[in-house]
């Protein structure tokens, strides 16, 4: 009798798929065992993290994550480590980035973008409230939920209140360039809150123009826009929607409309309902030093030992639903999604017929292939616009006949990655739309003309 299929276990949890890729952490699907509630960890190297002294940036954003009970923020319901890993299970947020949302759909009308932007304002001052500074909001920062509704993720950025110096400022210049308020690119202290209010207006002009108030190539010219507060609003705008976003990217903060006046004014108030919640009790931060000390592990090694897969890691519907927007699988299954940075398709062929195709497509377009257990790395030696792009692909059973494969972006520049899909996809047609890898040629070539044939009709 064949042995049942081990799965990754750590503590209660069940591992699944990689949903996302950096260059300390990976981000994994997983679902609690006792529950079935499908949730997101973080798994972030220990040995990475102290050899780049990343410590006490990891350390603050988990802590921040544990102070920060709202809604809208993507909730951190644990923390766990072994020797060599920590686990951080986060909130499983399906809705997929604002960014993707403006990318594919361009510009938002103002209902809309204000709808987001109210739920943003209203995030954003809770956390202040706190003493909480997000300092690296943008929309790649914004994840939505199966309602639409907005999640702010990402506090590996942010400053607690106690990293405020006597000045009573903080000194520490970081941030996205294009979202980075002018006296964060000084050197003299800047106040955390005016700077988040800041990132807050480019967020709002960028839903409301669908570009960047503030872009140059030329990252000097970019600070040059962004000191003097060089910009022009679509004429598209309504005079209100202008007038708040000139006051919020005010170059100077003393001016800088404050967050009280923000929730006063006359555009910003339109409909607005705030968020309401109850907080729970008091925050204990214990585990959050603990995880990295190298003494006993806090969970045991052997759970998270892996297993060496022989075929593809299956997919249920649950899971298969939850990688699309909401529940249309049309979403899912559509090869011409648009500018993402991550795509997938199905095809019929073999697992290991998917992946020598898939590694055959990409060397020739200048990528270093690595393989283990239907996952692949694809590395391109020449480095692009923000370094070298690094694709993930990973092939997963739907069915016993049919699988799906997932190509997404693990570093570099998302327009290259684009690029790069079209161009395998172009190599992969046979793949993608083979019905059966043991059809004889002419059932084939019969199969292959009625779908063409209903794909006109």
């Amino acid at each position: 009798m064949s042995q049942p299929k081990i799965k990754r276990r750590v503590g209660i949890y069940e591992i699944g798929r990689t949903i996302g890729e950096g260059s300390f952490a990976k981000v994994k699907f997983a679902r609690n065992s006792k529950t079935g509630e499908a949730v997101a960890i973080k798994i972030i190297d220990k040995e990475k993290v102290l050899r780049h002294k990343m410590s006490e940036q990891i350390k603050r954003e988990v802590a921040t994550m544990k102070l920060i009970k709202h809604p809208n923020v993507v909730r951190l319901y644990e923390v766990m480590g072994s020797r060599t890993k920590i686990y951080i299970v986060l909130e499983f947020v399906t809705g997929g980035e604002l960014f993707d949302k403006i990318v594919n759909h361009g510009r938002m009308g103002e209902n809309e973008a204000r709808r987001y932007f109210q739920q943003l304002i209203n995030v954003v001052d809770y956390c202040h409230s706190r003493g909480v500074f997000h300092r690296d909001l943008k929309p790649e920062n914004l994840l939505l939920d199966c309602n639409g509704d907005l999640k702010v993720s990402d506090f590996g950025l942010s400053a607690l209140s106690q990293q405020v110096r006597d000045d009573g400022l903080l000194h520490t210049t970081c941030g996205t360039p294009n979202y980075v308020a002018p006296e964060v690119l000084t050197d003299r202290g800047y106040d955390g809150a005016n700077a988040d209010i800041w990132s807050c207006g480019v967020i709002l002009f960028v839903l409301v123009a669908g570009y960047l108030p503030f872009d140059d190539p030329n990252l000097m010219e970019l600070y040059k826009k962004i000191s003097s507060a060089s910009f022009t609003c679509p004429p598209w705008l309504s005079f209100s929607a202008r007038k708040l976003i000139t006051r919020i990217l005010d170059p100077n903060p003393t001016t800088r409309i404050t967050m009280a006046e923000i929730l006063e004014d006359e555009w910003f108030k339109k409909d607005y309902k705030p968020a309401v919640f109850e907080e729970s009790g008091e925050t204990n931060l214990d585990d959050v030093e603990a995880v990295f000390k190298d003494s006993e592990p806090i969970i045991q090694e052997h759970h998270v030992k892996e297993k060496k897969e022989e075929q593809p890691t299956s997919m249920n519907a649950f899971e298969l639903i939850s990688m699309s927007k909401g529940l249309n699988l049309e979403n899912l299954f559509d090869i011409e999604q648009g500018f993402k940075r991550e795509t997938r398709f199905t095809s019929t062929s073999s697992a290991d017929v998917i992946i020598n195709k898939i590694e055959e497509a990409a060397k020739p377009l200048g990528f270093d292939v690595q393989k283990k257990n239907f996952k692949m790395r694809l590395a391109n030696s020449k480095a692009g616009r923000k370094g070298n792009l690094n694709v993930a692909t990973e092939v997963f059973q739907v069915a016993p006949s049919l699988h799906m494969v997932e190509v997404r972006k693990a570093k570099g520049d998302t327009l290259e990655f684009h690029k790069f899909y079209k161009k395998l996809s172009t190599s992969l047609e046979d793949v993608v739309w083979k019905t059966d890898d043991d059809m004889p040629k002419k059932e084939a070539k019969e199969a292959k003309e009625a779908k063409e044939a209903k794909a006109a009709k």
